[in-house]
C-alpha cells in the first residue's frame, strides 16, 4: 500500500504542477497577442524611417557626424537583448549562444545587458558589462529604448567604443524566433531602394531645410533609438511566444505523465486486491 500512496502523492503533485503549467499558457497567450499587436505596429514606421534615412543618405556626400566615425575597432560593445525570467524554450539560451559565438575572437568587448538573464550568464563568465537594464516588465515603451540608445551614443562619442553591435530575437511566427545581429555604431545609412527605370527618370529632387546635413545628423539617433526599440518589442513577443508554446509541452507531458502513473497505481491496485483474494481463498482451503 506505500507503493500506492506514493504514486497517489506523485500524481497529485503533477496535477498541481498542470494547473500552474496551464495558468502561465493562458497569461503567456495574452501577453502575447499583446506584443504581437506591438510588433506589427512598429514595424511600419521603421520601414519609412529606413527609408527616408535611405533617401538623405543618398543626396549628402562627406557629411561629418560624430556617429558616422568609422574607427578601428579595438573596444566593441554588444547590447544583448534577453527575458528577465526563464520558464520559455530555448529563448534565452539562443540569443546568448548567438551573442557569444559573435564575441568569442574579440579580446576587447563590453557587454550592454537588457534583461536579468543574458546579465547573469555574463556576469558569472567575467565579462565587462558596462551597463546593465533590467525589469522593464511586460509594457516596453520608448523611453526605454531612449535610456539605452543615450547611453551607447554618448560613450561612442567620446570613444570609449568603437563599434556597437545589438543582439536580439526577431519575432517570425509564434513557432519561430530567430536570433539576430544588427550594427548600431558607426551608423551605416541604409542605401535608397532602387526603383524601376522609369519610376527612376521621373523622381523628383528634394528641397531639405534647413539643410541635407542637419537633416541626417537629427535623424541618425532616432534611427539608433528605434532600432533598438524595435529590438526590445521583437523579443519581448519572441518570449511572450516561448513562454507559451513551453508551457504548452508542459501542460501535454504533464497529461501524459499522469495517464502513465495511473495506469502504474491501477495494476499495482488490482496486484494487491488479487493478493488478497488469494491469501484468502488459501485460508480458507486451509480450514477445510
Amino acid at each position: 500500500m506505500a507503493n500506492i500512496r506514493d504514486l497517489r502523492r506523485r500524481i497529485k503533485g503533477i496535477k498541481s504542477t498542470q494547473q500552474i503549467t496551464k495558468a502561465m499558457k493562458a497569461v503567456s497567450a495574452a501577453r502575447m497577442r499583446k506584443a504581437q499587436e506591438n510588433v506589427t505596429a512598429a514595424r511600419p514606421y521603421a520601414k519609412r524611417l529606413v527609408g527616408v534615412l535611405g533617401r538623405v543618405a543618398s543626396v549628402v556626400s562627406g557629411v561629418k557626424h560624430p556617429l558616422l566615425d568609422v574607427r578601428e575597432p579595438k573596444k566593441v560593445a554588444y547590447v544583448v537583448i534577453t527575458a528577465d525570467r526563464g520558464l520559455c524554450g530555448g529563448f534565452n539560451s539562443n540569443v546568448i549562444r548567438k551573442a557569444a559565438a559573435e564575441i568569442k575572437d574579440i579580446p576587447d568587448v563590453s557587454m550592454v545587458c537588457v534583461g536579468r538573464k543574458g546579465r547573469d550568464f555574463f556576469r558569472k563568465r567575467g565579462y565587462n558589462i558596462t551597463q546593465q537594464y533590467v525589469g522593464f516588465g511586460d509594457d516596453i515603451n520608448a523611453g526605454q529604448a531612449r535610456e539605452i540608445a543615450q547611453y551607447i551614443i554618448e560613450k561612442y562619442s567620446e570613444g570609449e567604443f568603437d563599434a556597437v553591435y545589438l543582439v536580439y530575437s526577431e519575432f517570425i511566427n509564434v513557432l519561430v524566433q530567430r536570433p539576430t545581429v544588427v550594427k548600431l555604431l558607426p551608423t551605416e545609412p541604409p542605401k535608397e531602394e532602387k526603383k524601376d527605370e522609369a519610376k527612376t527618370v521621373g523622381r523628383a529632387d528634394y528641397i531639405f531645410e534647413p539643410s541635407a546635413e542637419e537633416v541626417l545628423a537629427t535623424l541618425i539617433p532616432k534611427y539608433i533609438t528605434n532600432t533598438v526599440f524595435q529590438g526590445m518589442l521583437e523579443s519581448k513577443a519572441g518570449e511572450q511566444s516561448a513562454r507559451m508554446t513551453a508551457m504548452d509541452n508542459a501542460t501535454k507531458n504533464a497529461s501524459e505523465m499522469i495517464a502513465k502513473l495511473t495506469l502504474t497505481m491501477n495494476r499495482a491496485r488490482q496486484a494487491a486486491i488479487t493478493k488478497e483474494i488469494s491469501e484468502i481463498v488459501g485460508g480458507a482451503a486451509a480450514l477445510e
